[in-house]
């Protein structure tokens, strides 16, 4: 073979080389950055990881709510309210939103025990929110007439 190509081949190969360890790495990382979501109804049926950090969603249930008067611990419980429920454990300060009844997603990990042990609590709200200072400025706003005359 001629030395020419020789030294063609090898720098190719090397760099095809270089960029498969590199997407390789670049894989390995994202898959470790991976934060699945999953319901009340995965969480119980034995579909979520145990020990493996994910975030699960459902409706706090009513009268679930226990918080420890010594310590910032609180414990409640998850539902989707057909029948799957699951316990969540978390100690920090909960969010403003967070109430019984409302819906939340909870970060952690879920342990062998089916408790889930809560990092991070994240209370969502419906998108008809709207903050009291704005609902009172728009209570007293009157609908200006349309210029263009596009409602018909």
């Amino acid at each position: 073979m001629n030395p020419k190509r020789r030294t063609r081949l090898t720098v190719v190969l090397f760099l095809l080389a270089g960029a498969g360890v590199s997407v390789t790495l670049v894989l390995l990382a994202l898959n470790e950055n991976i934060n699945m979501f999953y319901p009340p109804e995965a969480v119980v049926g034995g579909e979520a990881p145990v020990g493996t950090q994910i975030r699960a969603g459902g409706m706090v249930l009513e009268g679930s709510v226990d918080r420890d008067s010594e310590s910032l611990d609180v414990s409640f419980v998850l539902t989707d309210y057909v029948g799957a429920e699951f316990p969540v454990r978390y100690s920090g300060i909960l969010p403003d939103l967070f109430r019984e009844g409302q819906g939340i997603i909870v970060q952690g990990e879920l342990n062998g025990e089916g408790v889930f042990r809560a990092s991070q609590v994240l209370a969502k709200h419906d998108e008809n929110y709207m903050p009291p200072e704005l609902a009172e400025m728009s209570a007293g706003h009157q609908k200006k007439p349309n210029p263009l005359n596009y409602d018909r």
